[in-house]
C-alpha cells in the first residue's frame, strides 16, 4: 500500500471512486449520529478541488482504501470558530497553523489491516513537521466516553509520528431533543380535535 497527496482534486474519474470510498464508509454513521457528519456530493467534490485541502488517499494496488482530508484553513469551514483558537492558541493562529481534519475513511475490508496506521504516518508528519495544532472531531458514536475511542486511537497515531504530543479535548457540544408529542398540552390538543370531530358528526 502507498500513499498519495493531492492538493487539489479535480479529475473525475478519481473524484468518483473517492466518493464512492468516502460514501461507502460514512453511510452507516448517518442512522447512528444526530449531527449530520456525511456530506452531500457537491459538497464532497467542492472540498477535495479546493487547494487549501490536503487530500491524502492510501491504495491498494489502484483501488483507493482510505482517505483523509485536512484544511489549512479554518476560515474555510463553519465548523470551527476562529476567535476561540485566537484566544486559546493565538501562536498558532498566526502562523496559520491551525488545521482541521474534515474527515477520515477507511474501506471497511482495511480496517484491520492497518490503513490507518499507513495514511497517519503521511498525513501527520507533514503536520508534526510544521508544527501545527490539528483539531479533529468525533460524534458520540465513536466516543461514547472521555477514555478511549476515537480520541485515544488518534492521539495514539499522533503519538507514533511524533512521540510527546496528545489529544487534548477542547470542547463538547451535545444535542437534546424535547417530544411535545408526550406533553399534556399535545394531548388537549388532541382530544379537543376528538371532541370537534365526535360534535360535527353528530350533526
Amino acid at each position: 500500500m502507498f500513499v498519495t497527496r493531492h492538493n487539489s482534486v479535480t479529475d473525475p474519474q478519481l473524484r468518483e471512486r473517492l466518493w464512492r470510498l468516502y460514501e461507502l464508509a460514512f453511510r452507516p454513521i448517518s442512522e447512528l449520529a444526530v449531527c449530520r457528519e456525511m456530506m452531500y456530493r457537491h459538497e464532497f467534490e467542492q472540498l477535495v478541488a479546493d487547494p487549501v485541502n490536503r487530500t491524502w488517499v492510501l491504495w491498494h494496488d489502484d483501488a483507493p482504501v482510505a482517505m483523509t482530508v485536512i484544511t489549512t484553513d479554518i476560515n474555510t469551514t463553519q465548523y470551527l470558530s476562529k476567535q476561540f483558537f485566537e484566544r486559546t492558541y493565538p501562536d498558532h493562529v498566526l502562523r496559520n497553523a491551525v488545521h482541521y481534519v474534515l474527515f477520515v475513511v477507511v474501506h471497511p475490508v482495511y480496517e484491520a489491516k492497518g490503513a490507518l496506521v499507513k495514511l497517519s504516518r503521511e498525513s501527520f508528519g507533514l503536520e508534526a513537521d510544521e508544527g501545527n495544532l490539528v483539531v479533529f472531531d468525533t460524534p458520540l458514536v465513536n466516543q461514547p466516553s472521555e477514555r478511549g475511542g476515537m480520541a485515544e486511537l488518534v492521539g495514539r497515531l499522533a503519538q507514533m509520528v511524533s512521540p510527546g504530543v496528545e489529544a487534548r479535548q477542547v470542547d463538547v457540544q451535545r444535542f437534546y431533543a424535547i417530544d411535545f408529542e408526550q406533553g399534556a398540552r399535545h394531548r388537549r390538543a388532541l382530544a379537543d380535535q376528538v371532541g370537534e370531530t365526535e360534535v360535527e358528526t353528530s350533526r
